[in-house]
């Protein structure tokens, strides 16, 4: 521990003295700027230098480029295809302008199309996934020029808004900023007209250079293009690819202000609960709380919050568990959510926000969802701050926060912190330090620490790995030297036709972050995996076949085997956007004890060889109706297993359309048959970017529930937002089934404050 502390002091001590200093113009990394009136320059490789200007006149914000200005400066075009065809001209023509002010930064986009009627235009709810599948344009801002960082707005025709930040070249898709778009149509084509206030994002001050890129969608071709060439082997994470983006000067960012945005909020809520001691009925209660955010510089941000809420937020999505591991939920809170890319360590995901959980059973050594939340109990969370920011190569998160007891439940109230630090090196590479905290009034407290590192050497090679331990007070001591430590390595290389994965990861009996999240304890795990993806000229449906093959080995620290899985995959990908996937997998499972895979029926202890044959079809994003089906069916364990699963997308109208999933698994075993069948959907119409309705209704048979929720959001002033929510839990179990098991009824009001 005595070592982690004194890692990050040198960090700080090296970091924190420079936050805050103007820095000059950093040299262009590419062509020089074009002299007036060009706007753009370009050299023979496609890498471009973008030259802005002062926005000439008053700006009717409509997405109609009727100025005059439009027609007076250059367009901005060229676009090169990054699929089908790497490095070829777009097939349609994009024009775009780019111009600031002392307030925001503008880039305007005429978009013309050889069949508008073809256009795919299926999502207007803000931050959709979906959004990506439809016809769109973007922007990327590497507003600290390192070529490694930056933030994406992107919007479709009807005005459908996505954005998010980039931290090392990785997407964080919950990060929402300040900053608005306007659509509309001509003879031709479409328009959009982007504005994003500076101080929405952080930048070096003073420095009047950035990275840019411009990214266009058109689904009905599958085509992407780009600004600037980006490899075809980074596919949809093409705008995460910040090292190869275009320049952008000729601007002057404004100095630093205050930066101060003050957000309260006032809740009203209407409880039922029958399951409680004593069962509460139609209970009031209220709530008011605030979030504080500074821009203490305008590298550094400070958030603080005070009696924290979170009632806004969407039930998670049911899971079929047929494993004997726990399952792992994604954080969904806003506030956890906006920092998430800082503080992911080691390759595992989590964060401030969670992530994603890999199939490699990963630590996630912070995982946001411990805080504020107790075995599915929500804990209040009383106060907490944050602090993210940059300092030359160094990047700095440090979070604590304090949560409440929980009368009756013997939950206490603790204290979590974390602080992370990581330093940019060589060109696209990185290393860091991590440590958290877990400390429960009249508890034991928990610690984990960490470093890990990350190198993206050439253009499709990437090195990573980690060393972590974790202590607990009071803990008996001894043992093997490795017994509190995890520690990962891992090589990938990505390239288009080729690809190869290998990987060694190792937890210890006692590694236990209690700010973390573990799936899978006290283990050794060896992956390899190897691809070859052709891309057939003479096939004209198809655009690339994808052959793999895997082996997954997994053993106890004393070496014994427990987990093997071999697999081999075929999938071919058409020029439509379909995709057909086969794949069979060979498993070995060593089980120490009997798990349940079905109501009274369990896998009894012992080695269980089985084998598998999984097919699927993916319909096309750009259908009204699209998804996945699929059918898997083989051994299971001592017996057999047959599932039957549909996660798709009903397209009903532009603004409206249906989630429907379905996983229907049929399980013969010796210890009698079992059926689970989960069955949700959720139904959204969106009635502007800004104000959507959404309900999602979930029936699990194994557990015999069935949910639904509710929620009105409404961003009626941009960083306002009102919220209805309203949920309840049933059993499908006993007479009078659905009988209602816990209800809420929840109004949350928000005002942002700026100054």
């Amino acid at each position: 521990m005595r070592c982690v502390v004194f890692i990050l002091c040198a960090f700080l001590g090296v970091a924190l003295p420079v936050f805050g200093q103007s820095l000059t113009d950093p040299q262009i990394d590419g062509p020089a700027a074009p002299p007036p009136p060009a706007v753009v320059a370009r050299d023979e490789a496609g890498n471009a230098t973008v030259r802005t200007m002062r926005l000439p006149s008053p700006q009717i914000f409509d997405g109609r480029l009727d100025e005059l200005f439009y027609t007076n400066v250059p367009a901005i075009t060229g676009f090169l295809q990054q699929d089908p065809a790497e490095g070829q001209p777009s097939e349609e023509k994009t024009e775009v302008w780019v111009f600031f002010d002392d307030e925001y930064m503008y880039v305007s986009a005429r978009l013309w199309e050889t069949e508008p009627s073809r256009r795919v235009m299926s999502d207007l709810q803000r931050d959709s996934m979906n959004l990506y599948n439809n016809d769109h344009f973007g922007i990327m801002f590497d507003t600290f020029y390192d070529r490694r960082n930056g933030y994406y707005f992107y919007a479709n025709a009807q005005g459908g808004m996505q954005d998010g930040s980039l931290t090392n070249e990785q997407p964080n898709n919950n990060w929402n900023g300040l900053w608005d778009v306007r659509t509309a149509e001509f003879d031709g084509g479409w328009t959009a007209e982007f504005r994003v206030p500076f101080r929405s994002m952080r930048f070096r001050e003073g420095a009047g250079v950035w990275g840019l890129n411009f990214r266009r969608m058109v689904r009905w071709r599958n085509e992407t293009s780009f600004l600037t060439p980006i490899p075809r082997s980074w596919g949809r994470r093409g705008f995460t690819k910040v090292s190869s983006a275009g320049t952008l000067t000729g601007f002057t960012p404004p100095p630093k202000g205050r930066n101060l945005d003050i957000k309260p909020y006032a809740l009203g809520s209407l409880l039922t609960n029958h399951l409680a001691t004593p069962p509460v009925t139609n209970a009031r209660d209220g709530e008011f709380g605030v979030d504080v955010k500074w821009g203490v510089t305008q590298t550094l941000v400070a958030d603080l919050t005070y009696n924290t809420d979170f009632a806004q937020v969407e039930d998670d999505e049911q899971q079929v568990n047929l494993t004997r591991f726990s399952l792992f939920f994604p954080e969904k809170r806003e506030f956890f959510l906006e920092g998430q890319d800082v503080f992911s360590f080691g390759g595992g995901g989590g964060g401030m926000g969670g992530g994603m959980m890999g199939p490699n059973n990963t630590p996630v050594l912070f995982f946001s969802r411990r805080i504020g939340l107790t075995d599915g109990q929500v804990v209040p969370i009383r106060a907490g701050g944050r602090l993210l920011g940059r300092a030359g190569r160094y990047q700095i998160g440090a979070a604590n926060m304090q949560t409440g007891d929980v009368e009756g439940t013997g939950i206490p109230g603790t204290n979590f912190s974390v602080l992370r630090v990581n330093r940019d090196v060589l060109r696209r590479s990185r290393i860091g330090v991590i440590a958290t905290a877990r400390r429960p009034d009249g508890g034991a407290s928990n610690y984990a620490f960490g470093g890990d590192a990350q190198f993206n050497l050439y253009e499709n090679v990437q090195v990573s790995g980690y060393l972590a331990g974790t202590h607990t007070d009071g803990a008996p001591s001894g043992g093997a030297w490795d017994r509190d430590l995890s520690y990962r390595g891992r090589l990938d290389w990505n390239a288009d036709r080729y690809g190869l994965q290998a990987e060694h990861l190792f937890v210890g009996d006692d590694f236990n972050p209690e700010v973390g999240f573990l799936r899978r304890r006290a283990f050794h795990r060896s992956f390899a995996q190897a691809r070859f993806s052709p891309r057939p000229a003479r096939l004209a449906a198809v655009r690339r076949l994808v052959y793999e093959a895997s082996l997954d080995y997994t053993t106890d620290t004393d070496q014994r085997l427990e987990s093997r899985e071999a697999q081999g995959t075929v999938r071919v990908e058409f020029e439509s956007g379909d995709q057909w996937t086969t794949e069979y997998t060979r498993s070995f499972e060593y089980l120490a004890e009997a798990f349940g895979v079905g109501r009274d029926v369990s896998v009894p202890a012992g080695a269980y060889s089985f084998g598998r044959v999984r097919t699927s079809y993916q319909m096309g994003p750009q259908r009204r109706l699209s998804g996945t089906f699929g059918v898997t069916g083989g051994t299971f364990y001592d017996g057999t297993l047959t599932e039957l699963s549909w996660r798709g997308r009903v397209e009903l109208t532009s603004r409206f359309y249906l989630e429907p999933n379905l996983s229907w698994n049929r399980g013969t075993m010796a210890a009698g048959d079992f059926t689970t069948a989960l069955v949700s959907s959720r139904l959204t119409y969106a009635l502007s970017p800004r104000m959507f309705v959404s309900a999602l209704a979930q029936y699990q048979s194994r557990a015999e529930t069935l949910a639904t929720n509710l929620r009105f959001r409404w961003e009626y002033q941009p960083g306002s937002e009102l919220f209805v929510v309203y949920s309840d839990g049933r059993t499908t179990l006993g007479p009078g089934a659905p009988a209602l098991d816990n209800r809420s009824l929840i109004l949350k009001l928000t005002k942002l404050f700026r100054y």
